[in-house]
This record gives C-alpha cells, structure tokens and sequence, in this order.
C-alpha cells in the first residue's frame, strides 16, 4: 500500500468513525428530561460550554464503540481457551518489545473475559541472586502451562536480547549465549505436539513513546508505571532499535516467528493482537461471520520487518521506527 493510498484509506475510516459518533451525538441531544438516571450527567453537561460538552461526550462514546469492536473477538478467545481446556492444549504468548508500547493494555484486554482458572499472566521481576546463578531460562520454565492453560509473559526470556544488554544488565558473553540457544531451546518446549508459541513484539514510534512517558510522570494514577528502563529509553532509542534487529535476524524462524505490532493506535493494536492469536491458534467452533483478516499495517511479520529495517539501513543508514 502506498503511502497516499494509506493516508486515504485512513482518512475513509476516520471519517466514518467521526460519522457514526456524530450521529449516536445528535440522537443523545435529542433526548428528552426523562429518567433520573440521566439527570445529573444532563446537569453537569448543561453547565459546561457546546463544544467542551461535544468533546466530553465524543470522547466517552469512542471508548464506548472500541469496547464493542472488541467483544466479538473476546467471545472467540473464550472459545479458543475453552478448546485448549478439552483437549489438554497449551498455549505460551509472549509480549515484548518497547517500553510503553501498550503491552500491558492489550493484555488486559485479551484476558477480559476468559476464564481466570485456565489463563495466567507473568511478568516476571528482576532475578534474585540465587536465579543470577542459574540458567536464563529457568525461571520461565518454570512459569510454563499445565494442559489446558494459557500463560501470557508480560516481557519474556527475550528481555536477555534486548533490555539486558542495552542496559548492561548482562554480560557479552551471556547475550550471545543466549542468542545462540533460545532456538533449540523454543524447540524444545513446542516438540510435545501439545504447546503453541506466540511471539509478539510491540513497536511504538520514538514520538508515540515520549508522549506516553510524559504523561506517566504527569499523572499520579500511571506514575507506577515508570521504570529505570522507561527513563533511559529515549535516549538509548537507538541501541534498542540495533537489539530488535538482531532480535528478529537471529530469532525469526519458519517454526518460531515474530510478529511485529504497530502500536500508536492502541486500540487496532488490541484489536489486531486478538485477531492474530485467533488466527495461530486453533480451535473448535470459530465464528464464519467475523472477519479475520489482519490489517497488514498493524500485523508484520517479522521477517517482513527484517526487510523494512534493511532497507532503511541501506537507504538512509540507519533505521526508522
């Protein structure tokens, strides 16, 4: 796709969100000054000028339309996890990739409805001095799936391929170890007949990522989130970018792969993820009516975006993302 048949074709879907808002607007206007339970929005919204009371309303009802553009995903996902169940299956998705790129929001929104006895999320902290002295992978393994279940890392074993050596949290030596392994040992874990392997890589550009941070340190409810990575990650944004392409040049196999999520819209970077998920893993029952397709522009495959950023390289000499 071309960029200017990219820009018309969101410029098409963005007007007929904006259509559809306005119209549920103007319906909500016309309400009359029945039902209590309208009486102190109507009240508060009375006070406030048109256009604060138009942006107040469009904002609500956005968020609104993208929680339902979800639902009939999510339903597939109970499926999806209610198969796995029958069959003793087990699943294993990793999300990583760059700080502030929305993993957390998408995971909350895969498991919204799922059954809570056969899904876990792991988000593992930093290892203890006794796990330093371990194999890298241990502490995941042990973290894996029984039959039936679903286990989600929020950050991954990958974590010694890019947040580790950029931050110098671990040795040369141990990264290319590392590098040289994790295949054989992904190999191992899917060998069974039994485990799936997903791998996600949340991409957010440099701008995306510096706005999101601002309004972490602004807001007291998101101040949590900041970390000693997120604080050096602009500034290092170049050696994170080298890491993800040696991640996908030495980590991107047929039986293994990436995939790379666009994720400055965070809500068709949460509606996209369910969709791929939906698509690598197999299940009974899946709906002929939904449409499945994945938007090529959120969804890459990594061995596509190895081809991006080479090109890139070539071109201008370094990478953009």
């Amino acid at each position: 796709m071309t960029d200017k048949s990219k820009k018309s074709q969101e410029g098409l879907e963005a007007g007929r969100s904006v259509a559809r808002i306005r119209e549920v607007l103007d319906q909500v206007e016309e309400l009359d000054d029945g039902g209590d339970h309208f009486e102190n929005a109507k009240t508060l919204l009375g006070k406030l000028k048109t256009k604060q009371r138009r942006a107040i309303m469009e904002s609500a009802l956005t968020s609104h339309l993208e929680v339902e553009d979800l639902k009939p995903y999510q339903a597939e996902l109970i499926k999806m996890q209610a198969h796995l169940e029958s069959t003793g299956r087990k699943a294993i998705i990793l999300f990583d990739g760059r700080d502030a790129a929305g993993k957390g929001g998408t995971i909350r929104r895969v498991t919204r409805y799922m059954n809570e006895k056969h899904y876990r999320v792991v988000a593992l902290g930093k290892p203890s001095d006794i796990q330093r002295t371990e194999l890298h992978m241990k502490r995941y393994i042990e973290q894996f799936p029984h039959a039936g279940e679903i286990v989600l890392f929020d950050r991954s074993w990958y974590n010694r391929a890019m947040v580790e050596p950029v931050m110098g949290f671990c040795s040369k030596s141990q990264y290319r170890q590392f590098m040289k392994r994790v295949i054989d040992y992904e190999k191992s874990f899917v060998s069974d007949g039994h485990t799936k392997l997903v791998k996600l890589y949340f991409s957010v550009t440099r701008k995306e990522q510096s706005r999101r941070f601002e309004r972490r340190r602004h807001d007291p409810l998101r101040q949590w989130k900041l970390s000693e990575v997120d604080l050096q990650a602009q500034e290092l944004w170049e050696e994170f970018t080298q890491a993800k392409y040696q991640l996908l040049k030495k980590t991107h196999t047929k039986e293994s792969p990436w995939f790379i999520i666009r994720s400055d819209n965070k809500h068709l970077a949460r509606l996209e993820t369910i969709k791929l998920i939906l698509s690598q893993i197999k299940y009974r029952g899946r709906s002929r009516s939904l449409d499945f397709k994945l938007n090529p522009d959120i969804v890459i495959p990594g061995d596509r975006e190895l081809k991006i950023m080479e090109k890139q390289l070539a071109r201008k000499g370094t990478f953009k993302e």
